[in-house]
């Protein structure tokens, strides 16, 4: 297939566009300047020049492709119903250009802020268009090399205040999912997703913070404290309610996992979260 990927620059659009690539399928990707474009073409890709607010570029590029796989996403957040608005737009000008094909189109879950449910919405009415349209949500912890999230942020903390910190007990829970099993699930979506599916990125299915907390201690030869709940957010700062969020339901967690697994035949074989940071490269 020749397949067209937004956001094939980014942390999880470069290893989509590797996995693809390895899998034998050609790709053109966007980005927005030739040091970027530099890189796709490195992968063996070919580069696209534009940004989400380029339709004309985006309705035939996805006009042009056996399939979309749409991981692109402003990086300004100080406005995020604006950027969801953007979003939307942007899909709306894709799923236009695919109607009636039967050609896949692969999108990342949104928040639940309304305006992503818009967009969620939008993407899985493509299915009663023509189009094999299907929504991956990914693990709050994506990791693997190049990890710039919440693991970094909690290390980056850690280092900062000479401790790492978990909130109470410890015992919420956290999913995690490598990069690279991520990127492989994406592909499993374009390749054979059926339309309107639900697929969760998923491989460690929870993982207590207190163990996040003591590897990150034992990399950086700190101690591992409990703080509580009040002190939180003078410790994580925006991090803080993340740090303390546990999944609800987390046998659903699990089953929406296996359900993936069993529907895709995708198999995480990637080192989880903790052998991950074990590893030492978030720590160089």
């Amino acid at each position: 297939m020749h397949v067209f990927v937004t956001g094939a620059t980014g942390y999880v659009g470069s290893a989509v566009v590797r996995e693809l690539i390895g899998a034998g399928h050609t790709v053109s990707g966007l980005c927005r300047s030739e040091e970027k474009a530099a890189g796709l073409k490195a992968a063996g890709a070919e580069a696209l020049y534009g940004t989400l607010d380029d339709l004309d570029t985006l309705r035939s590029a996805a006009a042009a492709a056996d399939g979309v796989i749409h991981l692109a996403f402003t990086s300004d957040f100080s406005d995020l119903t604006d950027a969801l608005a953007l979003d939307l737009r942007a899909v709306e000008v894709m799923g236009a250009a695919l109607e009636g094909s039967g050609k896949p189109f692969i999108t990342t879950a949104h928040t639940a802020h309304a305006d992503g449910q818009t967009v969620d919405h939008a993407v899985l009415a493509m299915a009663e268009r023509g189009i094999r349209a299907s929504i991956v949500t990914l693990s709050p912890s994506v990791h693997g090399e190049g990890d710039r999230a919440f693991v970094p942020k909690l290390i980056n903390i850690a280092r900062a205040k000479g401790f790492a910190a978990y909130i109470g007990d410890g015992t919420n829970r956290w999913p995690a999912v490598h990069l690279l099993d991520a990127a492989v699930l994406y592909r499993l979506a374009l390749e054979s997703a059926p339309a309107g599916s639900r697929l969760f990125g998923v491989g460690d299915v929870g993982i207590p913070f207190r163990e996040i907390a003591a590897v990150i201690g034992r990399q950086l030869n700190v101690p591992t404290v409990s703080i509580t709940p009040e002190e939180a957010a003078a410790h994580f700062g925006f991090l803080g309610p993340i740090a303390a969020f546990d999944i609800t339901g987390l046998s659903n967690t699990a089953q929406a996992s296996l359900a993936t697994r069993e529907l895709l035949g995708w198999k995480p074989i990637q080192p989880g979260l903790i052998a991950d940071l074990e590893k030492g490269h978030y720590f160089a």
